[in-house]
């Protein structure tokens, strides 16, 4: 079974390794050259003499063409940002299969793993599913689910998990196609959910909030876009965190204490302990920027 591989960065890097190593045949990548450093899946690709063309470059038709004589079978999509239009699809008679990162028709969309933390839900997973005309909508071949414990965070979920579960299910999945044995299991509209990209505007801390939603808030933003407060009219982004429960002695918001590097925040029904934090530069330690009586509000 002849594949084409779409994807980028390390992810897409790791799942061509693991294909490669899994014995299957992959004849040709899709991935972006432009950048100040080469992508490393464009890397891993020229370093084993497989053909590359940009995804963007699909749209023309001497690249269409040059893609067509790959003559791939089954076009397997790891971390894929640029819209692959329905004549590339054609080309492959096995149609193409793309690793998700929720259990679909749970959390479509760009911002899949943050979603879930930040509703306070207590078990996530992947979906490898069939590419259609849709956004995640096609059918799914196969899930695995994880728990989100209470003090996961988006960071925790992908990088301890998702990530390797992801490369492992992509192997899995194209083994069960190439042996005929892949399901096309329709997914439940009823059920589903598609949330926007989270971006700063979904990041900003509303400290009227109950101390948990705020804290699962925060940790469903951490590392990415990290969840942010106004502290002297500077916009500072909260990361390792962590929350005790119990009635906060001041009004929410406002830094209680500062200990070792770490300040704790008053909330409603409980404190924040605040590992981190960023504003213009690097990540620093909380205490660094932090004192006692300052009051960060919602931006």
């Amino acid at each position: 079974m002849r594949i084409a591989l779409f994807g980028q960065a390390a992810f897409g890097k790791d799942v061509l390794d693991a294909l490669l190593a899994a014995g299957e045949e992959v004849v040709g990548v899709s991935t972006p050259k432009a950048g100040a450093r080469p992508d490393p899946l464009l890397t891993a690709a020229e370093a084993a003499g497989i053909p590359t063309i940009e995804p963007p470059a699909l749209r023309q038709r001497a690249n269409l063409e040059a893609f067509a004589a790959w003559q791939p079978d089954l076009l397997v999509f790891a971390f894929v940002t640029d819209i692959v239009r329905q004549p590339v699809l054609d080309l492959a008679p096995l149609g193409a299969i793309q690793y998700h990162p929720s259990l679909l028709p749970r959390h479509r969309g760009r911002s899949s793993m943050n979603w879930p933390i930040i509703a306070g839900e207590t078990k996530t997973g992947l979906t490898v599913f069939w590419v259609d005309a849709g956004v995640d909508t096609g059918p799914i071949l196969l899930q695995h689910e994880i728990p989100i414990t209470p003090d996961d965070t988006l960071g925790t979920i992908y990088f301890g998990q998702l990530y390797k579960m992801g490369v492992d299910a992509l192997v899995e999945a194209t083994a069960m196609v190439r042996e005929g044995r892949a399901p096309r299991v329709p997914q439940d509209e009823s059920l589903a959910t598609y949330e926007a990209p989270i971006g700063p505007e979904h990041a900003r801390i509303d400290f009227m909030r109950p101390a948990r939603v705020v804290y699962n808030h925060i940790r469903g933003c951490d590392p990415a876009p990290g969840a942010s407060a106004m502290l002297r009219g500077t916009s500072t982004r909260l990361f390792d965190c962590g929350l005790i429960e119990g009635n906060a002695p001041q009004a929410p918001g406002t830094v209680v204490s500062v200990n070792e590097g770490k300040a704790s925040i008053a909330l409603i029904g409980g404190t924040l302990i605040v590992g981190r934090v960023q504003q213009d530069g690097a990540k620093v330690a909380a205490g660094d920027v932090l004192a006692v009586g300052d009051v960060l509000e919602g931006c």
